[in-house]
């Protein structure tokens, strides 16, 4: 139950501070995507391993927090969501005709 006990934890941070009145599902999705980029700035001009871990940390848990929240706003099970994306990936990408390729589904031979 960690992730149960880390969502309730996000919770009560927002609701100590009334700040779920600012957490519709638009500002949310804008957020989580905000913290996405401010993660892809830490490797900008940098090798693939060259950003600071401590910064990455902390950018990576915004995205987490954000997306907890949005999960949480709209009822949705994230270990259900999870596994339901993984299933569907799982369908497109068959290990057979995946295995060791970055190519897309539709272009999978």
């Amino acid at each position: 139950m960690p992730l149960e006990r880390t969502i309730n934890r996000i919770s009560e941070f927002v609701s100590e501070r009334d700040w779920s009145q600012f957490h519709n599902s638009k500002d949310l999705a804008l957020a989580l995507s905000i913290e996405a980029a401010e993660l892809n700035e830490l490797f900008l001009w940098k090798s693939t391993e060259g950003a600071d871990p401590i910064k990455l940390k902390e950018e990576l848990a915004d995205i987490f927090i954000y997306a907890l929240l949005l999960a949480e706003k709209h009822n949705l099970n994230i270990e259900d969501i999870i596994l339901e994306k993984l299933q569907k990936n799982s369908d497109k990408y068959p290990i057979n005709r995946a295995k060791g390729k970055s190519d897309k589904y539709t272009e999978l031979i």
